[in-house]
């Protein structure tokens, strides 16, 4: 009877053991930027090793990853779209915001530039350009942050793109990957992220046309999803993830991410975090 018990009790524990190893994990909804440059597949194992803690990662637009956190679905909110990000909070799907890291946006276009913006670093002008020609752009039109800004860009620069829609306006409604694919395939001017077009492997005749303006920061910032809104989030370990991600370690780990000897983010945690 005694040997029943104890084995009842092992049994209980190992059970338990192995129940909370398999829940050592989290979900961050975060955008295809941070995936596609390969920049969490450089983060993650150093983070895992020292906390055991899984990181699962939805890359989305920044738009659908704010959506998949406002319902729940995720820990951890890493996006780019400051103005939706404080909204996040404020609305009290987060619990605060934090500036993790920046790069920039650049416009990439075929070599032989038939809207003739090529060294430009004034957007807006580019922009302008690019609609009085009637050049092809190829746009996300998808939500993300790389759309949002491009949409205060078209904005700054006084031009109703959507109106051209279908015509040199091209929305193909997917990711930046995707949409460098379609835009080199058809010769036009595209809006990316510097971090995506550096890792990018399909650049055909394109290369950078437009960037140094200002307009083209590109802040990204972190938050945990609030706990009293979802009582499931995994508040203990995403915090941890946050708290790592701003620390010196793995601001440090962010800066030595390079792709062909070029840094694709520049940590500013400790630079204006709010």
């Amino acid at each position: 009877m005694r040997f029943t018990l104890v084995a009842a009790a092992m049994i209980g524990l190992l059970s338990s053991v192995a129940a909370s190893a398999e829940d050592s994990f989290i979900i961050v909804q975060s955008t295809t930027s941070t995936q596609n440059s390969g920049l969490f597949e450089h983060l993650l194992p150093a983070f895992q090793e020292k906390t055991g803690i899984e990181v699962r990662v939805v890359a989305v637009g920044t738009g659908q990853a704010i959506r998949n956190a406002t319902n729940g679905d995720g820990d951890v909110l890493l996006v780019h779209s400051r103005p939706s990000e404080e909204k996040f909070v404020a609305d009290g799907l987060g619990v605060a915001r934090a500036d993790l890291m920046y790069n920039d946006f650049v416009i990439v276009g075929p070599a032989a530039d038939p809207a003739g913006v090529s060294g430009s670093n004034n957007v807006v002008d580019a922009l302008q350009k690019i609609a009085a020609s009637e050049t092809p752009f190829a746009s996300r039109g998808d939500d993300s942050g790389t759309h949002k800004a491009e949409l205060r860009l078209w904005n700054a620069a006084g031009i109703d793109a959507a109106a051209a829609s279908g015509g040199w306006y091209r929305e193909t409604g997917s990711g930046m990957g995707a949409t460098l694919n379609t835009g080199t395939g058809m010769d036009a001017y595209i809006l990316t992220d510097r971090a995506t077009w550096i890792a990018f492997g399909n650049k055909g005749n394109h290369e950078i046309v437009v960037e140094g303006d200002p307009r083209l920061f590109n802040q990204y910032g972190v938050i945990l999803v609030n706990p009293q809104v979802h009582p499931h989030v995994k508040a203990e370990m995403g915090q941890t993830f946050i708290d790592w991600l701003l620390s010196k370690e793995g601001q440090r780990s962010i800066s030595n991410f390079t792709v062909d000897g070029q840094q694709l983010f520049f940590p500013n945690a400790n630079d204006g975090s709010s």
